[in-house]
């Protein structure tokens, strides 16, 4: 299981990545397209073009893992399809959704939209 106690973010490569890279593959798209730090704890995503594979990449603390993943039936959703960066934010639920093969990740907000605060006025004594 990805996570621990603490709030992880998750960021989706929004483009087919080529999985043969391995840790400094993977850090260097990490570094270059999507312009943050792979040694900051965060989870970054990737799939391949066919939506059949994906890889995680994630600094524990000591060293940074691939965690790897291969579906037998079916394909990922395709996070690229709406993307209007070069990166997805996913919370750490909709990744493992993701994971599962649940074709509603990135379609669907899991996570209601913040709205602003109502106030409610009163008519004389009405409610």
């Amino acid at each position: 299981m990805i996570g621990s106690t603490r709030a992880l973010r998750v960021f989706a490569y929004a483009a087919a990545a080529d999985l043969r890279k391995g840790f400094d593959g993977l850090h260097g798209l990490v570094a270059a397209e999507l312009g943050r730090d792979p040694l900051s704890g965060d989870c970054f995503l990737f799939v391949n073009r066919a939506r059949t594979r994906a890889k995680v990449l994630l600094w524990d603390g000591t060293g940074l893992c691939i965690y790897q993943k291969r579906l037998e039936e079916g394909r990922f959703a395709c996070l690229w399809e709406r993307a209007a960066s070069r990166e997805v934010e996913l919370t750490l639920s909709e990744l493992a959704l993701f994971l599962e093969g649940s074709r509603l990740v990135g379609r669907v907000a899991l996570s209601p939209a913040e709205s602003g605060r109502k106030v409610l006025a009163l008519r004389s004594g009405v409610w």
